[in-house]
């Protein structure tokens, strides 16, 4: 599946901290090797997944709260028996510094800890400044250089994974100018309020970035099919230069800066004294970032929810609906299994819950409906306690491991006097419960007065899932 990037937190809010602000990573242990689930709707949500198969929170968050997707780890290639083998180098790490290890230890005998706390924060911006300023020129002259040069992608191809990369580089650099001219020579400043307050409107050249996010990502993971790609990248992961990070996590971490801002300013406003001549300064400059990364984030949102409405594909006209076409958000999507152990990919859009299996169509990742959408207002849906569920109806699956009888839910849809079920199977109970959510905030903000309800989908499916018609639909193989 293509990754995901969002601007928002990752849980049940949507932001960019993911392309789905918040910026933590839930994950919930596992022995088994599953796929991510992704939740969007925020740019810190565009943040970063977990090891147990996450549930992509979409709206492409900067911060990711619900954002378990392994996209944003190092990813360890499988070595290609074509691919000659190399010596492990020795990683290079960076080194963390503090202010008060960079400067004379002399001043601090003169400051406050209340003071110290404040210089460490404003040093901790500017270091960061300078870290994200190597990173990006890193990631252009070991990375995109080097591919373009040796035409093992075409200039198009790389314009399209790396975005407006280029355009931020100048941009962190005025910023950390400004800041080193600030510094007294002792290393100690004062203000950096009004800096910020000036310097944040250029953010706005993140919505470009941000939002090619997810079409960058689903290139380069189908270039990575390509034996010369991905041995190139193999070696530059493999290369001291790296730090075990992948190209994506380069590409990534513009994203994961622009969500730190409010918590780097938090810092520095929580250690300015209330009678700082700073402090107002730091205030406009903390409303200022707040609502920049939530339009982006919006932006962000919009444009991974177009990505994938584009990537739908419809078996017969009677299953496109106007309520897929008028969507803007994308609460979540991921992969599911029916009851038969066939694997979904499912999408919660606003107004609408798509069940699709994914094919590839010219060489593309592409998703094919099965069945009806189903529209949320009249969605019923049901948590299955464990065991409950029967698999296939057969003798086998009465006897078989009870773990596969674990994490399904029910949802539903009655129309005509026709009832459509799914039974889906999570990849764990926490998968399982933030689908559940997304599905109960999805209903609450359609339908208020009864979405609180967790309505038994029918007595006619109250014993097990309706066995899906092989018929139903034509599969193209998807190719891995």
């Amino acid at each position: 599946a293509t990754g995901q990037f969002s601007l928002k937190p990752q849980a049940s809010c949507r932001c960019l901290c993911s392309p789905g602000v918040c910026v933590c990573d839930l994950q919930e242990p596992s022995s088994k090797r599953v796929k991510p689930l992704s939740r969007v709707t925020s740019l810190a949500s565009l943040i970063p997944p977990v090891k147990a198969a996450p549930l992509k929170r979409i709206g492409q968050t900067l911060q990711r709260s619900i954002s378990f997707r392994s996209d944003c780890r190092p990813e360890i290639m499988a070595p290609r028996p074509w691919a000659k083998q190399i010596a492990p180098a020795i990683t290079k790490r960076r080194d963390s510094k503090l202010w008060s290890e960079t400067f004379d230890l002399g001043l601090g005998h003169m400051l406050s800890s209340t003071e110290i706390k404040r210089q460490e924060a404003i040093f901790e911006l500017s270091q960061g400044e300078q870290d994200l300023i190597e990173d990006l020129k890193l990631a252009k002259k070991a990375y995109r250089d080097p591919m373009l040069k040796l035409s093992i992608m075409t200039e198009h191809e790389l314009n399209q994974i790396f975005g407006t990369l280029d355009s931020l580089i100048p941009l962190h650099e005025d910023l950390l100018s400004r800041l080193r001219e600030a510094r007294k020579p002792d290393g100690s400043t004062d203000h950096v309020g009004h800096i910020l307050v000036d310097w944040l409107p250029c953010l706005e050249t993140y919505n470009s970035y941000c939002s090619n996010q997810v079409a960058a990502k689903a290139l380069l993971d189908h270039k990575k099919q390509d034996h010369r790609v991905h041995d190139f990248l193999q070696r530059c992961l493999e290369s001291p230069f790296s730090r075990k990070l992948d190209l994506w996590s380069f590409l990534d971490i513009p994203r994961s800066r622009l969500v730190k801002y409010p918590l780097l300013l938090r810092e520095i406003l929580k250690h300015t004294p209330n009678d700082h001549p700073d402090r107002q300064h730091l205030h406009h400059a903390m409303n200022m970032i707040q609502s920049i990364v939530a339009d982006i984030n919006t932006q962000t949102g919009e444009s991974e929810c177009r990505y994938y409405k584009e990537r739908l594909l419809y078996v017969e006209s009677g299953q496109r609906d106007l309520l897929i076409d008028s969507s803007r958000i994308l609460s979540c999507h991921g992969e599911l299994k029916n009851n038969r152990g066939a694997k979904l990919h499912v999408f919660l859009f606003q107004d609408v819950l798509v069940v699709t299996r994914a094919v590839t169509q010219n060489e593309q990742l592409c998703y094919q409906l099965h069945r009806q959408p189903i529209p949320v207002r009249d969605l019923e849906w049901e948590d299955l306690q464990d065991g409950e569920m029967r698999l296939g109806g057969s003798i086998r699956g009465a006897f078989s491991n009870s773990e596969r009888t674990k994490n399904f839910f029910r949802v539903a849809f009655r129309s005509g006097g026709q009832l459509q079920t799914h039974c889906f199977q999570a990849s764990d109970a926490f998968n399982k419960q933030q689908w559940l959510n997304c599905i109960r905030q999805a209903k609450e903000a359609v339908n208020p007065q009864t979405a609180a309800r967790c309505s038994d989908c029918s007595a006619d499916a109250s014993a097990e899932c309706p066995q899906m018609d092989p018929t139903d639909l034509t599969l193209t193989p998807v190719k891995t």
